[in-house]
């Protein structure tokens, strides 16, 4: 296996709240602006491969809205589905491990505590989605499936849901596990989060004082309970 070397590492969606984050462990990547490096244009994607030459890609771009996804499902098949797919054909093309970020709303959120083998079934439109870009990255040899949910380090909301359990964490925290995981080079499908805790409590340990709110006061499906068994994790981030 060869030794983890940031400057051969891409990260689509740079702008964003992970990317952001991982800008600041990973100062020599390259994270291009989608100007340069757009998912959703193979042409582009291709010529700046040809030129940069990476040797893993962690593929952070995705429309993640659920209300909006629900408004505007062409979108999310457009960045979600179509543009991993053609990523993950240009990985294998070119040899490059793909890092997907994926959710852990493609579980139907019926049990929680799932492992990285137990059945999925997404309840709504966006984790169909992501469960859709997860179906092209397993096509490849060469490949990490990240499921896990991260948030701002400071909760933007008034309110949060007391019936909505989860494994979030602050997407600070989340961006320092998965550098531990590309540094391990482990391939395949890996859950990084907290213990199970509700929304409300997420919110909380971050220090906020919200509402309560219930997920039946929503108008999108949100699954009840995705939290995430993150043993094997443990396993690598000791």
């Amino acid at each position: 296996m060869a030794k983890f070397n940031p400057q051969h590492v891409l990260v689509t969606g740079g702008s964003g709240r992970l990317g952001t984050e991982l800008k600041k462990i990973l100062p020599k990547a390259d994270f291009p602006a989608s100007v340069a490096f757009n998912v959703t244009d193979e042409k582009k994607m291709e010529r700046y491969i040809r030129r940069h030459r990476p040797s893993v890609i962690i593929h952070a771009a995705a429309f993640i809205s659920p209300p909006l996804i629900d408004k505007d499902p062409q979108k999310a098949i457009d960045v979600n589905i179509i543009a991993t797919a053609t990523l993950a054909k240009l990985c294998w093309l070119h040899k490059i491990k793909l890092v997907y970020l994926s959710t852990d709303y493609v579980f139907d959120g019926k049990k929680g505590n799932y492992k990285e083998d137990d059945a999925v079934l997404p309840v709504n439109k966006y984790a169909w989605s992501k469960l859709g870009g997860e179906a092209a990255v397993r096509m490849l040899d060469d490949y990490l499936i990240i499921r896990t949910s991260f948030g701002d380090k400071v909760f933007p909301y008034d309110k949060a849901f007391v019936d909505h359990y989860t494994s979030r964490e602050s997407v600070d925290v989340i961006a320092k596990k998965i550098v531990v995981m590309l540094k391990s080079g482990a391939r395949g499908i890996i859950h990084l989060g907290h213990p199970r805790r509700s929304v409300y409590q997420y919110a909380k340990a971050l220090g906020a004082t919200p509402g309560k709110m219930s997920i039946k006061d929503v108008a999108f499906m949100v699954p009840k309970d995705t939290s995430l068994n993150t043993a094997k994790y443990k396993t690598y981030g000791k």
